[in-house]
Order: structure tokens, then sequence, then C-alpha cells
């Protein structure tokens, strides 16, 4: 297996243990009151994504400090809870 740049730097940051938490605590804390928004799991569902929506929900959740289906759950949470803001109309329109 070959590391890129990046990957040889985190190595070696994880390795002398310089590596700094993504989130701060007022993040962790916002992070953590989500999570017990959508504690209640009694249903389940299944669902389709593209791989590459997959992978950004993934990336979006590591930042975030959390599991990407906890992300997705509060995600649908805060819409249909009317709390997800759309920002596509403060967008400038597309030429």
């Amino acid at each position: 297996m070959t590391l890129d740049k990046y990957e040889i730097e985190l190595l070696a940051a994880y390795d002398a243990g310089t590596l700094k938490p993504a989130a701060t605590k007022g993040e962790l804390a916002r992070i953590r009151q989500a999570a017990r928004a959508t504690a209640v799991k009694d249903q389940r569902i299944n669902i389709r994504l593209s791989a590459s929506d997959l992978r950004d929900i993934q990336v979006k959740a590591l930042q975030e400090g959390m599991p990407y289906q906890t992300l997705i759950a509060s995600v649908l949470h805060k819409y249909v809870t009317g709390r997800l803001a759309d920002t596509s109309a403060n967008l400038p329109p597309a030429n």
C-alpha cells in the first residue's frame, strides 16, 4: 500500500502524539445534543444513495466526530422539525 504525502504526515503526527481534536467542546456538546434528539430509534429504513453522496456524508460525519448513520438521522430530524435551513435561496442565480 502506498501512502500519499498527507497520509504520511498524518501518521507522523499520530505517532508523535501531536494530533488535536477537530471539534471544540461547544461543538461536541451540540453533537451530543443532536445525537440525543435522534436517540430513540424504533424504526429501520433502507435507502439508496450514490457512492459519492455516501462518501461525502461519511467525510462530514468524520469531521463532526460521529457515525455517518447518526449524521443522516440528525439531518432528517432537523428537516422534519423545520430546523434545517435552506441556504440555496441565498445563492446568486447560476449563469
